[in-house]
């Protein structure tokens, strides 16, 4: 405690004509003043007797085309006036280094431009592609739609991926609408959910909610968590989030599917396929293809947290993964590691959160084409795709890994993998063998007596 004040007794006010250290040596610190540059050259000569003159412009680098933006340039400089000249050899060897710097950058810029060029060709490529595509579509296609979609030709196309343009349209008939949902009764439905949204929010004691029953509080859960999960729907595009464009168009569609299936709900994951669905149809469209998709089988049974069904497509799909990718089947094994770990994701938001969107999109352009099969043939030609990074990777890291892919994943790479899995298994197609796990579980059921079940 007494060091310091022992210490600030012992020091003495500085006197200001005292010298004071500073950077280049002992000068008074009233001397030390900052000088123009141009007093400091004329000092300096004065003192050495030299001249500094700059060198000439053209006297230093001739004949260089190419000078990376760089202090890399520096090795060429003459030292300064004060410091010993480099020597002949260290010139030398300076100029070699510069050259080589110099090829160097020269190979990155034109391995750079060639890039350019080539992104620059296939994206025309793709427009044109597109271009054409459309006309087809929309001339040919779309108005002999029932005649011309199962032929080769439109499959093929179908393939390539379908034009924006176009994209809604075909999407609405090949889910089509067995429903029978017409756009007047999604009004209705809409008008209801809006109704009960504001009941709920004039809502003002928990007595009342606890009174009105365990059915009413479950839908007022759906709808609060609709609200919560539309603001994490795609957060990069920012037209989902409060005060985007598509806020309220996708709480609506929401909301109104929750009044007209109140035994499905709410189930996180919907507002992903639903807000693909509005950025490619009109409203009432939206609601009327979302419906139809929630309502096949396989979403069925994945929305309505049916275990039965969903080990059976887990169990399907085991059976293509050991015959496409046999190793990696193994790996995943040894680790315990199960098809729900990553299947769920994928399937309840059908690859749209998975996958960058315009990716997603082309997925669902042919699973509208293919149906169910198509969604464990993408999982399989994900796999398919990062086998050999997954064969290094332990439990844990194969399953941080699937549950967010990369973000340079790109269609090419994706469908060349898609393509090489053959949904073949003993002469069985993916409907034969999902089929025949349903009658043995069937047949099971039937040798086991109520007492045994319970």
């Amino acid at each position: 405690r007494n060091f310091f004040t022992k210490r600030t007794k012992e020091l003495k006010p500085a006197v200001q004509s005292a010298p004071g250290w500073k950077l280049f040596g002992k000068v008074p610190p009233r001397e030390n003043l900052q000088k123009d540059s141009k007093i400091i050259q004329q000092e300096y000569e004065a003192r050495t007797g030299r001249m500094c003159k700059p060198p000439p412009p053209s006297a230093r680098r001739k004949n260089i085309e190419f000078e990376p933006l760089s202090t890399t340039a520096l090795i060429l400089e003459d030292r300064p006036a004060n410091l010993p000249a480099k020597s002949v050899e260290e010139a030398l060897r300076h100029r070699q280094e510069y050259d080589e710097m110099v090829a160097e950058a020269k190979k990155r810029e034109i391995k750079e431009a060639h890039k350019r060029k080539k992104i620059m060709r296939e994206r025309f490529k793709q427009e044109e592609n597109i271009a054409s595509a459309m006309v087809i579509w929309v001339n040919e296609i779309l108005p002999n739609w029932e005649g011309m979609r199962a032929t080769r030709r439109v499959r093929e196309l179908w393939w390539q991926g379908l034009p924006p343009s176009v994209r809604g349209k075909v999407w609405s008939l090949a889910v089509g609408n067995e429903l029978n949902i017409t756009p007047e009764l999604y009004e209705i439905f809409l008008s209801r959910a809006k109704e009960r949204w504001k009941s709920f929010s004039e809502t003002s004691s928990e007595n009342e909610i606890e009174d009105a029953g365990a059915s009413v509080a479950d839908r007022e859960a759906s709808l609060e968590l609709i609200k919560l999960d539309i603001s994490r729907t795609f957060p990069s595009l920012y037209i989902f989030q409060k005060g985007g464009p598509y806020h309220d168009l996708l709480h609506s569609v929401l909301g109104a599917y929750t009044c007209y299936r109140p035994d499905v709900g709410y189930v996180q994951g919907m507002s992903f396929i639903a807000a693909v669905l509005i950025l490619n149809l009109e409203e009432a469209d939206a609601f009327i293809a979302f419906a139809n998709l929630l309502n096949k089988p396989c979403q069925l049974a994945f929305f309505r947290v049916d275990h039965s069904m969903m080990l059976k497509y887990f169990a399907a799909f085991e059976v293509f993964f050991e015959e496409n990718l046999p190793k990696l089947f193994l790996h995943f094994k040894s680790y315990s590691l199960t098809p729900d770990i990553y299947l769920i994701d994928w399937i309840f938001t059908l690859y749209s959160k998975s996958l960058p969107l315009d990716l997603a999109c082309r997925v669902w352009d042919v699973f509208c084409r293919d149906g169910e099969e198509f969604l464990f043939r993408t999982g399989l030609g994900i796999l398919r795709l990062y086998e050999d990074i997954l064969l290094q990777m332990d439990f844990i890291h194969i399953a941080q890994f699937l549950t967010k892919l990369p973000e340079d994943i790109t269609s090419e790479k994706l469908f060349t993998c898609i393509a090489a899995i053959q949904m073949q298994n003993s002469n069985k197609k993916w409907a034969q063998v999902f089929a025949s796990l349903m009658k043995d579980n069937k047949e099971g059921d039937k040798n086991h007596s109520p007492a045994l079940k319970s």
